[in-house]
């Protein structure tokens, strides 16, 4: 496992700053020093708070008539505006200390001062206990970003991914394979997302998944490949989901389902953050069979004891005459299932090509023994940091409705721009007026 608590580069490397205001301690009483960071806070030209990415530095204003300017500077920039501050460390006065943040013990006396970027009114403050709409957050998603919660998120989600390739490129010989984007239509469980060419009636396919992929690198000898994969899936308003999202990829060759098993619980323990415990394998299992016939389901929820009891010996003798009917056929019947417009699915002669294409070309080359697991990254990370939903984890996710609030996306274009690639739009009047204006 990785240590999240730390930061494992200098801050300061490559940069004219010479610490971050997050790094500061009594050892460095003394020393003159450089930071750069957005005003927190500023109280009645006193002093004021300076954050950047890894914390909080209190810079205290001159008051003397030689720093009269410096004060004058210091005391009007408003919150969030950006600041390059230089001055000594001092330790702060007997009985101020501050041992809520780790910079509590110092503070920075600041001798010459620049306003890099002064900021205007926000439309929210940047304090995590200031609620927010959700909606309002994401369409100013560049500001939200500043906030303590979503940073420490993103910054985890880094370390998390960087632990995993160790394990499995360093550790267990796994190949790191970029697959296309750019794909043809694998008609599945999801509806997919189709991008127009330059040829007539002709179109691309955002991939689902790397399946495909994945399974012709077996083909090809790579014996071990994974991804952190970018997919797509266009399942319309689901507040759970994403139109694109993250997973961590994996496909063995000559592998049985307990190896890869094992290999997904060290995957996991590898990299899970210290600060959330440890995490023991071997993970607890079932068979299908027991899943169903305990939980009737084959993805239970076994945070809660809710097994099934079978009770039909006291409902066989409790005189309701549909419940006893119902027992006397325990298997059920069905006559029929009708499904509109089933016909046009089934004689899909896009699908039966692809079928078809796939067992001739196929059938001689194929790789046996192999098997691969897909991890939703966005999902695992929203769980190690009790986040209410992905989005609390993504930097720039879509809206529950799929929509970019900040991108405004997705978006008209022009008949013009739709000319290359042989498309014709019929707008609906509204949307056309909407265009108009």
């Amino acid at each position: 496992s990785f240590q999240a608590g730390t930061v494992p580069f200098t801050p300061a490397r490559f940069v004219t700053r010479t610490n971050t205001c997050g790094e500061l301690r009594s050892a460095h009483v003394g020393q003159k020093v450089t930071l750069y960071g957005w005003v927190q806070y500023q109280r009645q030209g006193l002093f004021l708070v300076l954050r950047d990415f890894q914390g909080l530095t209190q810079v205290i204003i001159p008051q003397d008539e030689a720093h009269s300017h410096l004060k004058e500077l210091l005391s009007s920039a408003p919150l969030e505006s950006v600041v390059r501050v230089t001055g000594t460390v001092s330790p702060r006065p007997l009985g101020q200390e501050n041992p809520k943040m780790p910079t509590g013990d110092i503070e920075v006396k600041a001798e010459t001062a620049e306003i890099l970027n002064s900021c205007k009114k926000l439309p929210f403050e940047i304090k995590d206990f200031i609620k927010k709409s959700e909606a309002l957050r994401m369409q100013y998603r560049y500001l939200d970003l500043r906030s303590p919660r979503l940073q420490s998120a993103l910054r985890l989600r880094s370390r998390l991914v960087m632990s995993m390739r160790q394990y499995l490129c360093n550790l267990h010989g796994f190949v790191d394979v970029e697959t296309p984007t750019l794909f043809k239509r694998t008609p599945g469980g999801a509806k997919e997302f189709l991008v127009p060419s330059r040829e007539p009636g002709k179109f691309y396919s955002l991939p689902q998944s790397p399946q495909q992929f994945k399974q012709l690198l077996m083909v090809g000898g790579l014996d071990r490949y994974f991804q952190v994969a970018r997919c797509y899936r266009d399942e319309g308003s689901r507040p759970d989901r994403q139109p694109e999202f993250t997973q961590i990829d994996i496909e063995m060759s000559f592998v049985d389902q307990a190896g890869i098993q094992r290999l997904v619980e060290g995957l996991l323990q590898h990299s899970w953050p210290e600060e959330r415990g440890s995490i023991m394998t071997p993970f607890p299992s079932m068979t299908y069979e027991e899943a169903l016939a305990e939980y009737g389901t084959d993805k239970p929820d076994t945070r809660f004891g809710m097994k099934i009891v079978d009770i039909s010996d006291v409902l066989r003798g409790s005189g309701v005459h549909f419940v006893q009917n119902a027992l006397s056929y325990p298997h059920g019947s069905i006559r029929a299932i009708c499904i509109p417009q089933g016909v046009k699915y089934l004689t899909n002669k896009d699908l039966e090509s692809l079928k078809e294409s796939a067992k001739s070309e196929f059938n001689q080359v194929r790789q046996k023994l192999s098997l691969g697991f897909g991890k939703g990254l966005d999902r695992l990370i929203s769980l190690i940091v009790d986040a209410p939903s992905i989005r609390d984890v993504i930097a720039f996710p879509k809206s529950f409705r799929g929509r970019d609030l900040m991108g405004n996306a997705p978006d008209y274009v022009t008949p013009e721009e739709l000319e290359p690639y042989h498309i014709q739009v019929s707008w609906p009047l509204e949307e056309k007026e909407a265009k108009k204006n």
